[in-house]
């Protein structure tokens, strides 16, 4: 699923979901290193384990941050799926 992030240096986040469990996740853009090591420490995880960690970062005095942008992508999905 690709979801267009906002109010962050990534513009997209693109992962894909198998049950309820995170099995692959890209960021375009964005601070690279840190994105490969986020998305590496998600990765077999469960989505709602991921939303509880990830939720209400921000960055830099935004009221948002990529991890909280991927946690809004995985809430979108689970409410698509329900």
């Amino acid at each position: 699923m690709l979801y267009k992030t906002k109010g962050t240096c990534s513009t997209a986040i693109n992962f894909e979901v198998d049950g309820d469990t995170l099995k692959e996740v890209a960021f375009t853009g964005g601070c690279n290193g840190n994105l490969q090591g986020i998305s590496r420490l998600v990765k077999g995880k469960k989505i709602d384990d991921i939303i509880a960690t990830l939720e209400g970062i921000s960055c830099g005095g935004r009221p948002t941050s990529c991890p909280d942008q991927l946690a809004r992508a995985l809430k979108q999905y689970k409410e698509k799926q329900a």
